[in-house]
């Protein structure tokens, strides 16, 4: 991508205008039909070859979608066996593929000739990124936070990864970013990502929530052997220390309900033992779950009541 732009900075080709929706592109003027045309309103590149019998079902479905929103998107044709560098350098595996570029970034993709409905969804939530300030951009980051809810966060990494070339500094973006690496096991990624947020965004809830559940998963490798913690605390369940210890170790397994169970049972005994050390991690354990999820509200008003009783 760097290499188009340098080498092809001082190309001819006009900027797409509301009547030019639709035109082939090659070396020369990528950079204006695609990366600068791309700055007012998303731009669709569809990769094709001549020999490519599904590219020729894809292609001009794109053009009747893409001519039926009036403006609100324009489609670049980029023939790979004409343009070997661009496809080499977006790493075209197969055609077709689309690529969705807005604000001079690619922020979304496909390969195969999808059905209507498919690419019709597609230019639509790509539309809705461009869409009123804020709109569409929240809902697609609602999107990604509602795959990372339902366990899928690849998905939620691939909508934000996009999402983040057009707005690189946007809290929930990194933060859900961020969340996404841990929950794939990417722990570097993610300590890396938030070692780069600066000051003034370390209280958003998306980061705090990522910045809680990096310190749960360097706490899964300090903690000691699950079933070790167990038998100590059944051994002496009276003992504070054996208590906090397992449930530590529980908070770093996963497995928040059996640790604020045991935080709650400590705070209700003695709520400043090891000055105030259970409650502490109780609220660590909502930081790193969101303060609207439904495990931080239920637990809250346990709190609530062991705090105030």
């Amino acid at each position: 991508m760097d290499h188009l732009i340098s080498s092809t900075s001082g190309a001819s080709a006009a900027s797409l205008g509301q009547n030019d929706l639709i035109r082939d592109a090659d070396a020369r003027s990528f950079v204006k039909d695609v990366l600068e045309g791309s700055k007012d309103r998303p731009v669709l590149v569809d990769f094709w070859a001549e020999w490519c019998a599904p590219c020729k079902q894809l292609t001009p479905m794109l053009e009747t979608l893409v001519r039926g929103h009036k403006g609100k998107v324009a489609l670049i044709k980029v023939d790979i066996e004409k343009n070997r560098d661009i496809a080499a350098q977006l790493q075209i595996q197969s055609v077709p593929t689309v690529y969705a570029f807005y604000k001079g970034q690619p922020v979304d993709a496909f390969q195969g000739a999808l059905p209507e409905s498919q690419v019709r969804a597609f230019i639509d939530q790509l539309i809705k990124l461009s869409g009123d300030p804020g709109d569409g951009l929240d809902a697609m980051i609602d999107q990604a936070f509602a795959a990372l809810d339902a366990d899928q966060p690849a998905e939620a990494l691939r909508i934000l990864g996009g999402l983040s070339h057009a707005e690189p500094d946007h809290s929930r973006i990194l933060g859900g970013m961020a969340q996404a690496y841990l929950a794939l096991g990417h722990v570097e990624e993610a300590r890396a990502l938030l070692a780069d947020i600066p000051a003034d965004k370390a209280n958003d809830p998306a980061i705090m929530k990522a910045q809680a559940a990096l310190e749960l998963a360097d706490l899964a490798k300090e903690v000691g052997d699950l079933d070790s913690l167990e038998a100590a605390h059944r051994a002496q369940p009276d003992d504070h220390q054996a208590r906090f210890d397992l449930a530590r170790a529980l908070a770093a397994y996963q497995r928040p309900e059996e640790a604020a169970e045991h935080l709650i049972a400590i705070i209700s005994t003695d709520r400043d033992w090891n000055e105030g050390a259970a409650r502490a991690a109780l609220l660590k354990l909502f930081e790193s779950k969101g303060p609207t999820d439904p495990f931080t509200l239920r637990w809250r008003r346990r709190l609530s009541s062991v705090l105030f009783s």
